[in-house]
């Protein structure tokens, strides 16, 4: 505006300059004359002589024009500056907005961020999923880089048709832009850390619940095989009283493929002639790939896929005693302990034989066919207990701590638990066993 009415008052000057030195030379086409005309703001003088007066209604149709143009250009600069604060002042209303929005919102119990009562949420209702608010953030960081951007195009269009934009406002928008990006970029942040936590909390409850069902299955399994009333799984035995062919006990497990083996067992009995067959294992195509037997008046006798042994041991005196029978491939060799000692040994058993994997252990009866058509004069009679199965040859000083009670050491393929052994026909039973001192007592008395 300052610069509009500096034009009119150069404008009047020289109009009435202009009367002025007509009045004094009437004389038309003779004499110079100065004339006032525009020129840059801070020069000396506004007199610049000038040749013979123009035509005077074309200088001031000239004139005329030039003060239209003027007045256009400032009324289109106007309407930019308008358009521009009105943007400043949406942009600043914006900015007042979210750092209201920062004292005033929290977030709440779910990790997502909420606005209280009195204070609006400056940039829509943000999602609980904290990903989707740094998505929503991203957007109005956006948008507003956007209309920084159609600010500065409009100031170089501006700076092209002569026209300027204030370089404060510019500033103003910058920095304004500067402290929202980092409001931003600290309320990410803090969303990114705020779901660290609520993963890392999960993970660990997670964690903890899994131990927590993986003991209480470990305590139900502990329960359900001490279910019997044992003092613990191992501490039964098994009692058949009676010679027949329907009366037997069945391990659930079965045996690998095994190059050797030891089988270890108490037993108890007094029957004659022979105390019977206290275990068998047999397999499709050799129902006596393994078994242990006494069969009328002939010694016990050990059968590997059909072949024989007989073993120097003498339980038929109705004391418990402990028996262990060892073999290997290599060369068929043997081994059999009572009560921890060795009482015979040989070999050309069954050499270089594997033990065939998948059949059936049944104690108390001889097997005709894999699990069945038992024979009544094969059958055991007494109790059975701590039948173990190992995959190797155990040393003798193994043997003989289990023997003398310094220890137990379950089997390695098959062991003598409650839940692994299956009792059939009636008079058979699971019954407490009696303590391992109790047992020694009656194999040295």
């Amino acid at each position: 505006m300052l610069f509009l009415l500096r034009l009119l008052c150069f404008y009047a000057l020289g109009l009435g300059y202009g009367k002025l030195v007509r009045g004094q030379d009437d004389t038309p086409g003779t004499g110079t004359r100065l004339l006032c005309r525009v020129i840059p703001v801070g020069a000396d003088t506004c007199l610049v002589p000038v040749g013979p007066e123009p035509n005077a209604a074309a200088q001031e149709e000239e004139l005329r024009n030039t003060v239209m143009q003027l007045r256009e250009t400032i009324l289109q600069q106007k309407e930019n500056i308008v358009n521009q604060l009105g943007t400043i002042n949406e942009l600043t209303a914006k900015l007042s907005l979210c750092e209201s929005a920062s004292d005033g919102g929290k977030y709440d119990n779910g990790g997502s961020w909420s606005k209280s009562k009195d204070n609006q949420n400056t940039m829509g209702d943000l999602p609980r999923d904290p990903n989707d608010t740094i998505d929503n953030l991203g957007k109005t960081m956006q948008s507003l880089k956007d209309r920084l951007e159609n600010l500065e195009q409009q100031q170089q269009r501006a700076n092209t048709s002569g026209t300027s934009f204030p370089s404060e406002l510019r500033d103003l928008l910058q920095s304004r832009l500067g402290d929202l990006e980092k409001q931003l970029l600290s309320k990410v942040n803090n969303l990114e850390e705020e779901k660290s936590l609520l993963y890392n909390e999960t993970a660990a409850h997670r964690q903890k619940t899994e131990s927590t069902l993986n003991s209480l299955l470990t305590r139900i399994n502990e329960l359900e095989k001490g279910g019997g009333g044992f003092k613990s799984p191992e501490q039964f035995k098994l009692v058949l009283p009676l010679r027949t062919n329907y009366l037997y006990g069945r391990m659930t497990k079965s045996l690998p493929e095994m190059y050797a083996f030891t089988l270890c067992m108490w037993l108890r009995s007094s029957a004659g002639p022979g105390i019977g067959t206290p275990f068998s294992y047999g397999v499709p195509g050799q129902a006596n790939e393994i078994v242990l037997i006494e069969w009328g008046n002939n010694p016990i006798e050990l059968l590997i896929n059909d072949k024989v042994a007989q073993l120097p041991l003498s339980v038929r005196d109705g004391r418990w005693h402990h028996i262990c029978i060892t073999w290997t491939t290599r060369d068929g060799l043997w081994e059999a302990y009572q009560d921890g000692q060795r009482l015979g040994a040989g070999d050309n058993l069954a050499p270089w034989h594997p033990i065939k994997p998948g059949g059936a252990i049944i104690l108390g009866q001889e097997q005709d066919i894999v699990g069945g058509r038992f024979d009544a004069t094969q059958a055991f009679v007494g109790e059975l207990s701590q039948v173990n199965i190992w995959d190797n040859v155990l040393k003798p000083s193994d043997i003989l701590t289990m023997a003398n009670c310094s220890s137990y050491t379950p089997g390695n393929v098959v062991s003598w638990l409650d839940s692994d052994v299956e009792v059939f026909g009636g008079g058979a039973a699971k019954l407490p066993l009696e303590l391992c001192q109790d047992r020694l007592s009656e194999t040295e008395s």
